[in-house]
């Protein structure tokens, strides 16, 4: 009659272990229980916030329990974010956190991890000083080659093409040409103006391409925020119910095309021109490329010497490709967003004095092709600002991983002895959207960057998080600067623009806020060739 006894007994202990385990500690022991819960399922589940990532409506789920609840709550058991600078974001991404596998799990191509994917602080710093110099302001605007690029691209590329479309009297679909024009720029500096891409001048494949590109992006929430049941899912032959084939396609399709442009960036280095002395011309000099190879090489050949630098490139041929795929995707991506929310701002009829102010700017320019002078105007920049504070392309999640004994939040309401691997993390989305830096933060007002005072100034800087911060802030922040303010003097000097149908400016709730769209469109403007501009 004992005998039962036993197992009832074990039954009990071990409901007991995981009542304490899965709900009585992390619900009221933790650390973390201090913190309020986005959802009364937190502390005990993450089901909330995933169910939020896989439909990407994260974003805004988040900042409203900001909004209700402070800087800092509770996502997950083990999952914090926070909506601070001190405590928060400067104690995060300037200290140093880990990335943990979130990154490397969606973001490494050919097997191979990219700087922005590397999780430890290490390797990354190792890598990024081995490319910061060639994305530095001062070396952007005195670059013969970016100068050359961007004339090539917007003078004999861009603005004959919007110039058919305003003589059509037709609208025109912009974000389409906004991510041509972005992918060709970047590709052209990281390869090479005639190794790079070609979107402007063939708008048929630049149109498939955004499309596979985007449409693969819905399919990411798997790996990243369920990599072991898509792993489980991979190992029993089962990954197509989660993640269709054609994303696996798609995925080797860009590999296959982005390492055909590396392969022709390679070739100009090493082919029989280049042994000549016979570079070519400065804006067919891959620059991105050519420096990742240099510092590889240089690196390489410390430790070994016996290698050859034709077999060092040939050995890490895929590491710098992954390099140049990041680079490439993301560079394109991100500004193009931002480019197309601008658009939509400027060409509304209740900014319309904002799209004047800009174009009597420009119109004062006395060389509207030099970037220095470019980068001076201050209309300009509060236009682009406000459309990065308002519209950042990245609003989402941006998670790092905790050190043992972790001390989060702002000073006098400190989080302190958190344990190690806590996910934590902040969003541009509500930092950008905190109405004591920012007033009526809702509002898209570039006046706020023309008007407020040196000390206001300082502290929206401080909240501004478009590209990050820290050691891992976006390394090509200056490029794309220079780049989106180089379309707007090139499209406003050259049109006046207006909103024909712009139903499809939803933005996305997740990770990125590109724009929804509505029936295949996105932002149709009208265009209207100026009688009067620097570019007539």
């Amino acid at each position: 009659m004992a005998l039962p006894i036993i197992p009832a007994l074990a039954a009990c202990l071990v409901l007991a272990y995981l009542t304490y385990t899965y709900i009585i500690h992390p619900a009221f022991l933790s650390p973390l229980s201090r913190v309020p819960n986005a959802h009364w399922s937190a502390p005990i589940s993450p089901l909330w916030v995933l169910y939020h990532r896989l439909f990407q409506i994260d974003t805004r789920a988040v900042h409203a329990a900001h909004t209700e609840l402070g800087p800092i709550i509770r996502l997950a058991p083990n999952e914090l974010s926070l909506n601070c600078v001190d405590g928060g974001i400067r104690t995060i991404y300037a200290g140093g956190y880990a990335k943990g596998d979130w990154y490397s799990n969606v973001f490494s191509n050919y097997g191979v991890q990219p700087m922005f994917a590397m999780p430890e602080h290490g390797p990354h710093s190792k890598r990024k000083r081995m490319l910061s110099n060639i994305y530095a302001k001062s070396t952007l605007q005195g670059n013969e080659g970016v100068g050359r690029i961007s004339r090539a691209l917007l003078h004999e590329r861009l603005l004959p093409r919007l110039e058919a479309v305003a003589g059509s009297g037709k609208p025109t679909e912009v974000y389409d040409i906004f991510s041509s024009v972005t992918m060709d720029f970047v590709a052209a500096y990281v390869f090479g103006l005639r190794n790079g891409s070609d979107f402007l001048r063939q708008p048929e494949f630049a149109k498939k391409f955004v499309k596979d590109y985007k449409a693969r992006q819905l399919y990411t929430f798997w790996p990243q925020e369920m990599p072991r049941f898509t792993d489980f899912m991979s190992r029993v032959g089962l990954l197509g119910l989660i993640v269709p084939k054609w994303v696996t396609r798609s995925n080797h399709d860009i590999e296959d095309w982005i390492i055909s442009m590396c392969d022709r960036a390679e070739a100009s280095l090493t082919g029989e021109a280049a042994e000549n002395g016979e570079v070519g011309a400065a804006e067919h000099y891959p620059t991105v490329y050519a420096q990742l190879r240099t510092a590889l090489i240089k690196d390489i050949s410390k430790s070994d010497l016996d290698l050859s630098v034709e077999q060092i490139a040939k050995t890490h041929r895929l590491d710098m490709a992954s390099e140049m795929l990041d680079h490439v995707l993301a560079g394109f991506d991100t500004s193009s967003i931002t480019l197309t929310w601008l658009a939509w701002q400027l060409s509304r009829p209740c900014n319309l004095q904002w799209q004047q102010g800009l174009q009597a700017e420009i119109d004062a320019l006395h060389n509207a092709e030099d970037a220095k002078e470019i980068d001076t105007l201050p209309i300009l920049n509060a236009i682009l600002m406000e459309t990065l504070r308002l519209h950042a392309a990245i609003p989402g999640n941006q998670p790092r991983v905790t050190p043992p004994a972790a001390t989060l939040g702002e000073p006098r309401h400190a989080l302190s002895a958190l344990p190690a691997c806590i996910r934590v993390q902040s969003q541009a989305w509500s930092l950008h959207r905190n109405p004591e830096v920012f007033p009526d933060p809702y509002a898209w007002n570039p006046d706020r960057w023309l008007e407020s005072s040196e000390a206001q100034l300082k502290e929206m800087g401080r909240w501004f998080w478009a590209f990050g911060s820290g050691g891992r802030m976006c390394v090509g922040s200056n490029l794309a600067m220079l780049e989106m303010k180089n379309v707007m003097v090139a499209v406003w000097s050259a049109f006046l623009t207006s909103v024909a149908d712009d139903s499809g400016m939803i933005a996305n709730g997740g990770y990125l806020a590109e724009p929804m769209g509505k029936d295949g469109k996105f932002l149709l403007l009208q265009l209207e060739k100026r009688r009067s501009g620097v570019l007539s």
